[in-house]
């Protein structure tokens, strides 16, 4: 795994004042403290309007009103705006060091390659909308590596001291493109996909696409955290920017840094097995505050918790960043420069992240971005899933999950009420072939995690394309597959308006048409919103996540875990 030295961290190397927004002598305080580099930066074509703040005069900036004056030192108060996402903890930490510091930290930011899949198995760069802005997309990853003396004491398992590291926490957080909402996607550690092919960035070793289901926290494994990224753009389809990584040394660092942060358990709870297993946590009924190893136990507990599965661990992970996000929003004292000068420190040694975020001030610049987003509108989920043994493999409902993600609707149902998806457009006949000589397969999606298929959809489809003139279209007799809604699929340009006379002959939206690799031809999957009848009708949407996403809000503070009785002392 690559350890490149961050962009003007090279010991000797004097950063160059001044160009894009990089600090200077000439931006440091008396007290040793940046001044914000918003102001300093000279205005772009498209800074417009803005406010000097970053937000306009309803921004949320994380503070009481009865705690705004005119007098409080305005240093104070830009260090209280930067709090405002908990999400952005590793980013905020940075922003507030001194230029003795800003060498130093670029130093300490490890990186690694961002996607290390082949081209075919990377999804597209979403669209800007009117404004030119775009969504972002970040995966975090927790690596249980136990490569350090430090690890291997807070991971335990002495045995696999040095051994292949694996992804147990992985987490995608999706910032929409208008930064008015963000939502965070866990995925199981134990969840059963195919992996895809991926090329380790440092040796050259080519880790082919398995052919078989394996646990997706092997992804780590095969090259980096590049795969781990590579395998969630082939599930989902959702481009990521960026990654950042953490093990247990840095989670404790962190923790420590931050304070306590609140977690509330309903019953006494003691997370120990009688032949060793557990995370240790022992805490009282009711809300403590955890900090350091402490923090770690309860980030890392399956025993104890509700049915003691990775989904229970998902659950106490997403309440503990709720709870930090809300500390971090409220707690004055990282006011005090030295309080955010060790948490930059502990924040840029515990993590890796891609090259777009190698310097403090690309971390600073994503965390103006994100502290954008009010606490209420930040919602955190799980990925929809079912138990196979005791492994588990998304659900329809993910296929759900992730197109809202995808499509930048946010999992809070908050969004404006947006038009019905505006049909295929016409295709003319430049376009497109004649009908008569368009080949497409079609086949059976309707299953779905409480329904069995349509019986002969694919037929149905078939001839009912065959009867408006694609004498080519062809049902495919192959078992049925599980699609939320209808597509049309192709796999080359060249095939586009084809594929986009299908849809407009069917009645589709326009979104239903898709490039993808994973086809060789024109392909229509008669999806779980068509199972009967030969005119197809849009369903409707009420802008929710799927329930089994078990969606929770970050404002939320009456979030306990229920403790299984069995780990009660």
């Amino acid at each position: 795994m690559s350890r490149k030295p961050a962009e003007g961290g090279r010991s000797g190397a004097r950063p160059r004042g001044g160009e894009d927004g990089e600090v200077t002598q000439n931006d440091v305080r008396g007290d040793g403290t940046l001044t914000d580099i918003r102001e300093r930066r000279r205005p772009g074509p498209d800074d417009g309007a803005r406010e000097p703040d970053g937000g306009g005069p309803d921004a949320d900036d994380g503070v009481p009103e009865e705690r705004h004056s005119a007098v409080r030192p305005r240093r104070r108060r830009r260090v209280l705006r930067w709090t405002a996402s908990a999400l952005a903890l590793l980013l905020l930490s940075t922003a507030g060091a001194g230029y003795l510091y800003y060498r130093h930290l670029n130093d300490n930011i490890k990186k690694d390659a961002l996607n290390l899949g082949d081209a075919k198995d990377r999804a597209s760069v979403p669209t800007a909308n009117a404004a030119g802005q775009k969504p972002l997309n970040i995966l975090l990853i927790g690596s249980d590596a136990r490569d350090t003396k430090e690890n291997q004491e807070l991971g335990g398992a002495k045995e696999t001291f040095g051994g292949v590291p694996l992804a147990d926490v992985q987490m995608l957080v999706h910032v929409s493109a208008d930064r008015s909402n963000m939502s965070v996607v866990s995925m199981p550690r134990d969840t059963l996909l195919q992996l895809p092919k991926c090329t380790d960035p440092d040796t050259g070793t080519v880790y082919r696409a398995t052919t078989g289901r394996v646990m997706t926290n092997t992804s780590l494994g095969r090259g980096g955290p590049g795969c781990t990224v590579a395998t969630w753009e082939k599930l989902t389809d959702i481009h990521i920017d960026h990654f950042m990584m953490i093990d247990f040394a840095g989670v404790v660092a962190m923790a420590d840094a931050v304070g306590g942060v609140p977690v509330c358990v309903d019953a006494n709870v003691y997370s120990h097995t009688p032949d060793g297993h557990g995370s240790g946590l022992r805490l009282p009924a009711g809300t403590t505050p955890v900090k350091g190893e402490q923090a770690l136990q309860w980030l890392r507990t399956r025993y104890g918790f509700e049915d003691g599965s990775d989904l229970a661990r998902a659950k106490a992970q997403h309440m503990y960043m709720n709870a930090m996000v809300r500390q971090l929003r409220r707690n004055a004292t990282l006011g005090n420069p030295g309080a955010l000068r060790a948490l930059a420190e502990a924040a840029t040694q515990a993590i890796t992240v891609d090259d777009g975020l190698g310097t403090v001030k690309k971390m600073y610049d994503l965390a103006v971005e994100l502290r954008k987003v009010p606490t209420d509108r930040i919602t955190m989920t799980t990925m929809p899933n079912r138990y196979v043994g005791a492994r588990v493999e998304p659900t329809s409902d993910a296929a759900k999950l992730f197109r809202m993600v995808r499509d930048d609707v946010a999992l809070d149902g908050k969004d404006p009420k947006k038009p019905a998806a505006a049909p295929s457009a016409a295709v003319t006949a430049d376009q497109a072939a004649p009908d008569a000589e368009i080949a497409v397969q079609v086949l059976n999606g309707t299953r779905t995690d409480e329904l069995g298929p349509a019986r002969g959809r694919a037929s149905d489809v078939a001839r009912l394309l065959k009867d408006k003139g694609f004498t080519g279209a062809l049902a495919d007799p192959s078992s049925a597959t599980s699609e939320e809604t209808t597509v049309v699929r192709y796999p080359s340009a060249d095939l586009e308006g084809d594929a986009r006379r299908i849809a407009q002959v069917l009645g589709l939206p326009a979104s239903a048409v898709q490039k993808s690799t994973d086809v060789s031809g024109i392909t229509l999957v008669v999806g779980a919103d068509w199972r009967t009848g030969t005119a197809y009708r849009a369903p409707k949407d009420d802008g929710k996540a799927p329930r089994s996403a078990q969606a929770m809000n970050a404002s939320d503070d009456s979030q306990c875990m229920h403790v299984n009785p069995a780990f009660t002392w």
